[in-house]
């Protein structure tokens, strides 16, 4: 089947399927049910019935690289086997494909954060809405993967788990205050890995350590304590944003600092937004792997918030947080097929046009969306 066979299909060759082996009458092959699930959500599809219409209005198409034996799966169908598939074969399915299409460079920065699917819940069966931890390569614009957990502060757990799948040797990991435990900065650097961690109440006393000797030190301007400073100015559309960045290395005044596997430095950055005649200030602190670098934990600190952006763009250009996709996997499973479709129409660029458009342009048009498809689109890096 066009490009899609060799540099897709094969890494889901293991996908076992749900329905009884020797049931003869399955009307529908596995892999037809994949393939038009991801070409329809690719295409704008947000629901069972979606991926069943966009099947009927492309069918002569699809016919033509898909056995379609019994025409299209209803969307009865459809539900029942992505509601029994297993999610974490799915999964391994993704990462294996995601992996044969990109190589993680060193000097990678990896975004993990979560992401709460809101409509999820099932009330009737006292389930709540699921929570995904994904992990984001900011320089590949690609999600590496995800994981499941039964709600926000299960992160904790989450995170190494997420860790594990993935390979991150060489890369910089950033992770929100939720993900800043000695358990998971350790497995950090086990994996070969730096992480720049966000700093906040959740730990106590060293978070009012750091944040009271950098006071003290902007105080007397730095005076006496080696630090590396940088600093960026961004002006857009009549907002102007600057951030400053100070790292120190010499950590003898922080008490616990030998609980913390490979912390070489504490960061502090500043950030300022004036709008109009209205300016706003933040200041972050952060637990660093690495010696004083001002530029390099500014660049990763800036390049975390694009896994806000990538959740923006689920909500936004997927409308994820609206699907009501929730029996058995499926909410989970429909979860990793957007995922699937995000990164393709992200790496496709011969448009300079945002997701909504892509998806747009890739229902109209049968040639655009085989572009999207095409592994020339997914070159390693």
């Amino acid at each position: 089947m066009i490009s899609l066979s060799d540099t897709f299909l094969k890494h889901f060759e293991n996908l076992e399927d749900p329905r009884f082996k020797n049931n003869h009458n399955k009307r529908h092959s596995l892999t037809d049910i994949l393939v038009l699930t991801i070409l329809a959500v690719i295409c704008g599809a947000e629901s069972w019935i979606d991926v069943e219409e966009f099947g009927e209005s492309k069918k002569e198409w699809l016919k033509t690289f898909l056995d379609l034996p019994n025409d299209i799966p209803s969307h009865d169908t459809l539900g029942d086997v992505f509601a029994r598939l297993s999610p974490m074969v799915l999964q391994e399915s993704f990462l294996a494909w995601i992996r044969s299409l990109v190589e993680i460079s060193e000097g990678e920065i990896v975004a993990i954060d979560g992401k709460t699917l809101r409509h999820s819940y099932d009330t009737a069966k006292s389930r709540k809405a699921i929570h995904m931890i994904s992990a984001w390569a900011c320089n590949n614009q690609l999600i590496l993967g995800q994981l499941k957990t039964s709600e926000k502060s299960n992160e904790i757990t989450a995170i190494p788990e997420l860790l594990k799948m993935l390979d991150v040797k060489g890369c910089t990991i950033t992770i929100d205050a939720m993900g800043t435990q000695k358990e998971i900065a350790e497995l950090i650097i086990q994996e070969q890995a730096d992480y720049v961690l966000a700093l906040k109440g959740n730990q106590g006393i060293a978070h009012m350590v750091v944040e009271d000797y950098f006071q003290k030190a902007l105080k007397k301007n730095f005076f006496g304590i080696a630090c590396d400073y940088y600093e960026e100015i961004n002006k857009d559309h009549g907002r102007i944003e600057i951030r400053r960045y100070w790292t120190i290395s010499d950590l003898h005044w922080l008490y616990d600092r030998k609980l913390w596997t490979g912390l070489k430095s504490v960061g502090m950055v500043q950030s300022t937004r004036i709008i109009g005649n209205e300016e706003t200030n933040e200041t972050r602190f952060f637990l660093i792997s690495f010696e004083n670098d001002a530029k390099r934990f500014g660049q990763a600190v800036r390049s975390h918030w694009q896994v806000e952006s990538l959740h923006w763009c689920l909500d936004v250009g997927f409308n994820e947080d609206d699907c009501r996709v929730r029996l058995g996997n499926a909410a989970e499973n429909f979860s990793i097929i957007r995922r699937i479709a995000l990164n393709l129409l992200k790496k496709e660029t011969s448009r300079k046009i945002g997701i909504q458009a892509k998806r747009k342009k890739s229902g109209w048009s049968n040639q655009y969306l085989l572009k999207v498809l095409s592994s020339e689109s997914m070159t390693k890096k």
